[in-house]
C-alpha cells in the first residue's frame, strides 16, 4: 500500500501530489489539497480524455461558442431584428444517482440549468438520456426502484422550475445494473448579444470588481461530489451520500428570476458583469475559473462566506451545495445588486440564511488567496489551480469472444413484432413522459414521444421552431465503440430530419468505465473517432465541408462498480436543429387513408446489435449496422427538405425494430383508431430473408405523403442516389399488414399493437 504524502482524504495520485508542492514550492494547506484534489480529477481536468477531444468539430457558421464556457451557444434565427441563439450544455449525474436516485437526478437538472442560466440565457428545456439496469435480470428490484427514483427526481425538479422537458431516451442493459446513467441536457434562449461570458470583463483591470456570492448558504452537502464522480463506486453506497447535493428547485426559480433582472439592469446602465454557477469543486474552483478567464486573481474572505453550518474552510470552500452562483461585478454597483437579491427578491425569507454576500475581489495579480481570519488557508496562482493535467493511459483493442451466428427465423413475424414491442427496450417511453411538464412556458409544438424529435417555438412571434433529441445505442457499443459513436450521430439527425429540422450542432456525453483498464481507454478513444466521422459526413445541410459542430459536453469514466463489471459503451448524443416553419413539423402517428407510403434507404443484412435479434433469438448478433455515408447524409438532408416544403404528412426514422417496428409506431400514432396501413416488401432488400428486411436496422425513413407527390419524390431520390420505394398506402382497416408477392405475412391490429407498446414501461414506472 502506498503511503500518502498528505492528507489521507483526497485521490490525488503520488506524482500528483509531488506536483502539487512543485507548483506552490511547499506542502499544501488543506485547502489547497482539496481544491487540487477536485480541480485535478477526471470529472473536472478531463486528464484522460482531453487528447481525445481535440480531435472533435467544435467550429462551424452555426457556432457562436464552443467548448470552453459553461455551456455552448449556436446561432439560431434572426426576429424583429434581433439575433437569438441557443445556449445548450449536457452532463451526467451518474454516481449521485445510483446511490440515492431521486436527489441524485434531481440535483443533475439544477446543476445544467445553472449552467444555462448563467450565460444569460432563459432556460426553455431540458432533456434526460436514461439508462437502467435490467428490469427482468437478477437485481430487477434494484433497477426498477434506481429508475422510478431517477424519474421522480427529474419530474419534482424541472415541474417545480416551471421548464418543460423536451424528452430524451431510456435504456434497459444489465450492464447498467451498478451503474446507472442519467444524462441531462438545457436549452436557452438569448439574445445573441447578450451572452454573459463566465469571466472577470476586462473592465476588472480598469477598476475595481468584487466577487459576490448569491444563493443558499453553503452547507457541507455535495462535499467530495466531483471525486464521487470520478471514482469506482463501491458496494456501501451509505457512505457515498454525503456527496450527493440536495436541490431546491423554489428557490432556483427566484434565482433565475433575479438573475435575468440583474442582467437587463447590468445591460441598461452598460456594466459588463461575469456570473458563473457553482457546480463541482463549489466556491474555491468556480471562483479561480472565473478570475482565470479573465486574466486576473481573486481574494477571497471566509468569514463574509454565509455558512448553514459551522464547517472548516476545507470543506466549505469546495463544497458542491446547490443553487449559487458567483458574480464577477463592479465595485460601485455592488450595493444595488445585493440589494436586488436581498431586498427585492427576499432571499433570507425564502431559504434561511440564503442571500447575496459580497465575498471578495478581484486582483490584477493573478493568485488565490483566501483568509480565514488572519490566517492564509490558500495562496496560489492562479494557472497552478487551473492548468491542465494529464494522465498517459494505455489503449489496447480487446479481443471480443466470436458471437453466436444468427442462423434464420421461422417463426410468426407478428408474434416477433409484439415480443418487441413488449420489451422494455421496444415498448413506448410514455409512462415516462406523462411524469413530466411538456406544456408549461406555452412553447411546445410537438411533445415528447409525438414524433423522432420534440419541436418548440421559442420566439414569440416567430415561426421558425426549434427541434431538439438524443439518442445512443449501447448494443451498438458492445459490438463495435468506432460505430456506436458514428451511428448515434446518423440517428439523432434523421430524428431532426423527421420533423423538417436542419442540424445546428450537437452535445456529447461519453459514458465509459474504467479509464485506467486499456480496453476501456481504447472503447473511449474509438467512440469519439466515430462521432467525429459521423459529424463530418453527414455535416450542416447546404454546407456539407462544414462538420456538424460539438459545443458542449461531457466526459463520464468510472462506470463500473467495485466487482469491476463496465457498463457498454455509451456515447449520449443531443442534437438541435432549426425548424423554418414549424407548423410543417411532421409527427409520426399516420394521418388518414389515401396517403402513400415511401421507404427511404434500401434495407440491408444489418441484424447486429438490433432489438429483434436481442428479444427474440436472445443474442447480440456479430457487428452492427453499416454507416453508409453518402447514402445517410443525402437521405438525411433530402427528407430534412421535403419535410420543410410541406410535402410530408408523416415520418419516422428507421432505427431499433427496424421497418416493421417503425411501421408499428406510426400506425399506433395515428389520431383515429380506425387508421391502419398496407406495405409490400417485394422491392425492398433483394434476396434478404423477410426476418431480415422487416427488422435490419439500417439507417433509413418512412414517410407518409400525398398520391400525387409520390413519384417526384422517388424520382428525387434517384437524382441524389437516395433509393426510394413506394411500398404501400394508408387505409382505414385499423391494423398493420405486411405483404410479400401478393400474400400477407405480417397481420397485426392496431389496438394488439397499442397494448404492447404501453405494457413494458408502465408495469415499471406504475405510481411515479
Amino acid at each position: 500500500m502506498r503511503e500518502p504524502l498528505f492528507a489521507p482524504s483526497v485521490s490525488l495520485t503520488d506524482d500528483e501530489r509531488r506536483r502539487v508542492r512543485d507548483l506552490l514550492g511547499r506542502d499544501p494547506t488543506d485547502v489547497e489539497l482539496q481544491i487540487f484534489d477536485i480541480l485535478w480529477s477526471e470529472h473536472c481536468s478531463y486528464k484522460s480524455s482531453r487528447a481525445a477531444l481535440r480531435r472533435l468539430p467544435t467550429e462551424g457558421p452555426t457556432v457562436v461558442l464552443g467548448p470552453g464556457e459553461d455551456a455552448g451557444v449556436l446561432r439560431f434565427a434572426e426576429w424583429e431584428g434581433k439575433r437569438y441563439a441557443i445556449v445548450i450544455a449536457h452532463e451526467s449525474h451518474n454516481h449521485p444517482s445510483q446511490v440515492v436516485p431521486v436527489e441524485g437526478a434531481a440535483t443533475g437538472i439544477g446543476g445544467i440549468v445553472r449552467d444555462v442560466v448563467c450565460m444569460g440565457a432563459e432556460v426553455i428545456g431540458v432533456l434526460d438520456p436514461l439508462r437502467f439496469g435490467d428490469p427482468r435480470g437478477e437485481h430487477a428490484h434494484r433497477s426498477i426502484d434506481i429508475a422510478r427514483g431517477v424519474v421522480k427526481g427529474i419530474a419534482l425538479y424541472a415541474n417545480a422550475l416551471g421548464v418543460p422537458n423536451l424528452g430524451g431516451d431510456v435504456r434497459f442493459d444489465p450492464s447498467y445494473d451498478d451503474n446507472c446513467l442519467v444524462n441531462v441536457v438545457a436549452i436557452g434562449l438569448v439574445e445573441e448579444d447578450r451572452v454573459i461570458p463566465s469571466a472577470v470583463p476586462p473592465e476588472g483591470r480598469r477598476e475595481p470588481y468584487v466577487f459576490l456570492l448569491v444563493g443558499k448558504p453553503t452547507d457541507a452537502s455535495g462535499f467530495g461530489g466531483a471525486t464521487l464522480a470520478s471514482a469506482v463506486l463501491d458496494d456501501a453506497p451509505a457512505e457515498n451520500r454525503g456527496a450527493v447535493q440536495v436541490a431546491d428547485p423554489f428557490l432556483k426559480r427566484v434565482l433565475n428570476v433575479a438573475l435575468a433582472d440583474l442582467f437587463r439592469l447590468a445591460r441598461e446602465k452598460e456594466i459588463p458583469i461575469g456570473c458563473k454557477d457553482l457546480g463541482a469543486g463549489g466556491i474555491s474552483c468556480m471562483a479561480s475559473e472565473l478570475a482565470d478567464r479573465g486574466g486576473m486573481g481573486v481574494a477571497i474572505d471566509f468569514e463574509a462566506i454565509p455558512l448553514a453550518e459551522e464547517i472548516p474552510p476545507f470543506v466549505a470552500l469546495v463544497s458542491e451545495t446547490q443553487e449559487r452562483y458567483g458574480l464577477a461585478v463592479p465595485e460601485r454597483f455592488a450595493e444595488e445588486v445585493l440589494d436586488l437579491f436581498n431586498v427585492k427578491y427576499e432571499l433570507p425569507s425564502i431559504v434561511r440564511g440564503a442571500r447575496a454576500a459580497v465575498v471578495g475581489r478581484f486582483t490584477e495579480e493573478k493568485r488565490v488567496r483566501i483568509r480565514q481570519g488572519g490566517t492564509l488557508v490558500c495562496d496560489a496562482a492562479t494557472e497552478a489551480i487551473t492548468c491542465p493535467v494529464l494522465a498517459d493511459r494505455e489503449a489496447k483493442a480487446p479481443s471480443r469472444p466470436k458471437e453466436k451466428a444468427f442462423s434464420g427465423f421461422d417463426g410468426d413475424l407478428g408474434e416477433a413484432l409484439l415480443r418487441m414491442l413488449r420489451s422494455p427496450n421496444g415498448g413506448s417511453a410514455e409512462p415516462i413522459f406523462r411524469s413530466y411538464d411538456t406544456e408549461v412556458q406555452g412553447r411546445a409544438v410537438i411533445r415528447p414521444g409525438e414524433a423522432d424529435a420534440s419541436v418548440l417555438l421559442p420566439i414569440p412571434g416567430c415561426p421558425v421552431g426549434l427541434a431538439a433529441t438524443a439518442d445512443g445505442n449501447p448494443w451498438y457499443g458492445l459490438l463495435d465503440p468506432r460505430a456506436a459513436g458514428v451511428l448515434a450521430v446518423a440517428e439523432g439527425a434523421r430524428n431532426l430530419a423527421a420533423v423538417g429540422a436542419e442540424p445546428l450542432g450537437m452535445t456529447d456525453c461519453l459514458n465509459y468505465g474504467n479509464p485506467e483498464d486499456p480496453f476501456v481507454y481504447q472503447q473511449f478513444i474509438e467512440g469519439v473517432e466515430g462521432i467525429r466521422e459521423g459529424a463530418a459526413a453527414i455535416g450542416l445541410r447546404g454546407r456539407p465541408e462544414c462538420p456538424i459542430p460539438i459545443v458542449s459536453g461531457n466526459v463520464s469514466f468510472y462506470n463500473e462498480s467495485a466487482r469491476g463489471r463496465s457498463i457498454a459503451p455509451s456515447p449520449i448524443l443531443c442534437l438541435v436543429g432549426r425548424v423554418r416553419d414549424a407548423s410543417r413539423a411532421a409527427t409520426i402517428g399516420l394521418k388518414g387513408p389515401g396517403g402513400r407510403i415511401l421507404l427511404v434507404g434500401d434495407r440491408y443484412d444489418d441484424l447486429g446489435g438490433s432489438l429483434f435479434l436481442r428479444e427474440v433469438r436472445g443474442l447480440l448478433g456479430e457487428k452492427p449496422p453499416v454507416f453508409r455515408a453518402a447514402e445517410e447524409r443525402e437521405a438525411i438532408h433530402l427528407v430534412s427538405r421535403l419535410v420543410e416544403e410541406g410535402l410530408v404528412r408523416a415520418a419516422h426514422d428507421i432505427s431499433e425494430g427496424g421497418l416493421l417496428g417503425a411501421h408499428a409506431e406510426m400506425v399506433d400514432g395515428a389520431g383515429d383508431p380506425k387508421v391502419g396501413a398496407a406495405i409490400a416488401i417485394d422491392a425492398v432488400g433483394r434476396g434478404l430473408p423477410d426476418e431480415v428486411r422487416l427488422f435490419s436496422e439500417s439507417g433509413g425513413f418512412l414517410l407518409e405523403v400525398e398520391e400525387k407527390d409520390a413519384e417526384g419524390i422517388v424520382e428525387r431520390g434517384r437524382r441524389l442516389g437516395v433509393p426510394i420505394f413506394a411500398i404501400g398506402r394508408v387505409d382505414g382497416a385499423g391494423r398493420l399488414l405486411v405483404e410479400r408477392e401478393g400474400k400477407a405475412i405480417v397481420e397485426v391490429g392496431r389496438a394488439a399493437i397499442g397494448e404492447a407498446r404501453r405494457e413494458a414501461l408502465a408495469s415499471i414506472f406504475t405510481g411515479v
